[in-house]
């Protein structure tokens, strides 16, 4: 059996004690997010979010932007910098240019302490330069966890277009969604919020998984959670 493998059981093995958890860290509550970037991914997420009653805080370099999308979603939605949506949430949704990672997780150090993070940041070498070669290299997944240390990241909404995830609500459960992590219990509050967007997520395995979950890879585009379970063996 290979580490991947072995780390993909455990991991689902360990998932089975969330229904001890206490209810406040159960993503079913109303959560508070915190949306860390709130371009196209993030603004489409964080509105199916507000939509499902949760309060969300949008953030990105831009707070008049922010602060006209809040007011356009209406109850629920709120603005701030990133600082403050960090502090915020219960959960966060990174959703930005992967050059920005290093400084944010350096800004962000203190609110990021044993937060979950959700990662929808890919590396493009075109864009991002030399921090995403070396993303690349180590796996987004492993990487992302070197940059925002002290998050519990589970990495998800990477290879599927921002119109897509805006509207995949309607036909719940039809796609599913891959996703990677370390943390059991990040992992089972985060598969709850997907759900909400109208996925079925799809553990395929620990962070150094996440080198998968990138465009340009077979698990790239819109997929069934049967055809991601599929794919995804055949990688391991």
């Amino acid at each position: 059996m290979n580490e991947h493998r072995r780390q993909f059981l455990v991991l689902a093995a360990s998932a089975t004690t969330f229904a001890a958890l206490p209810l406040s860290l159960r993503a079913a509550d109303k959560m508070k997010i915190g949306i860390i970037g709130s371009g196209n991914v993030g603004s489409a997420l964080g509105a199916v979010w507000v939509t499902a009653g949760h309060e969300v805080m949008f953030s990105s370099r831009h707070l008049e932007h922010d602060q006209s999308l809040a007011a356009k979603l209406g109850a629920g939605a709120l603005a701030g910098t990133p600082r403050v949506a960090a502090a915020f949430g219960d959960v966060l949704l990174f959703s930005v240019p992967y050059r920005a990672l290093p400084d944010l997780g350096k800004d962000l150090a203190n609110e990021l302490q044993g937060k979950v993070v959700i990662d929808a940041c890919n590396p493009f070498p075109s864009r991002d330069g030399e921090i995403a070669d070396w993303a690349r290299e180590k796996g987004a997944g492993l990487a992302s966890a070197e940059l925002l240390p002290g998050a519990r990241i589970v990495r998800a909404f990477n290879a599927i277009g921002a119109a897509s995830m805006g509207s995949a609500h309607r036909e719940p459960g039809r796609l599913g969604m891959p996703i990677a992590g370390d943390d059991a219990q990040a992992i089972e509050i985060a598969s709850d919020l997907i759900r909400e967007i109208g996925y079925e997520p799809v553990l395929i395995g620990g962070l150094a998984m996440g080198k998968h979950l990138v465009p340009g890879t077979p698990l790239a585009g819109e997929h069934s959670a049967e055809e991601i379970r599929r794919i995804a063996a055949e990688l391991m």
